[in-house]
């Protein structure tokens, strides 16, 4: 066999390998989504399946609560920032890591970076909506009116840098 056959069969052997990977981890993540109970939230980084929850998980996290500027409404749930954490931990989490939080039924996204959500202050929190969906809300400008709001949530993406 001469090298250019060789070469030709590593490549093609390598392919084949690659292949094998993608069509496995494509498959473990269809199979992860299928198990999700349904109202689950999927959080995704680089665009693999990582973890999701429903709303009742997030009871074991503190509860905490703003009034909007809008309505002068109580808003009350839970940290985003917390629920990351919870399930991430802050090695997967930097300064400038973007956070996409979406509903797909409402055609809304909203991006932070991890900086914004960290920041306390900001009161980024999912709420329970009175559908028992979660709503993502927040004081930040721009994002502190209700119109801003993602209802009902259905995904978060995580972009590290």
């Amino acid at each position: 066999m001469n090298q250019n056959k060789r070469i030709l069969i590593a490549v093609a052997l390598l392919l084949a390998i690659v292949g094998i990977v993608l069509g496995v981890d494509t498959l473990q993540r269809q199979k992860a989504a299928a198990d999700m109970p349904p109202g689950s939230i999927p959080i995704f980084i680089d665009g693999k399946f990582v973890a999701s929850f429903v709303p009742e998980d997030l009871n074991q996290l503190k509860n905490v609560s703003f009034v909007d500027a809008e309505e002068g409404k109580t808003q009350d749930g839970w940290l985003l920032r917390d629920v990351l954490l919870l399930y991430l931990g802050e090695d997967n989490l930097q300064t400038k890591t973007e956070i996409m939080v979406s509903s797909s039924s409402r055609e809304k996204t909203q991006t932070l970076t991890w900086a914004e959500v960290e920041d306390q202050q900001n009161m980024v929190i999912f709420d329970l909506s009175g559908r028992g969906t979660l709503k993502l809300v927040s004081t930040i400008p721009g994002f502190d009116i209700r119109d801003a709001w993602i209802q009902d949530v259905d995904k978060i993406e995580i972009t590290t840098p």
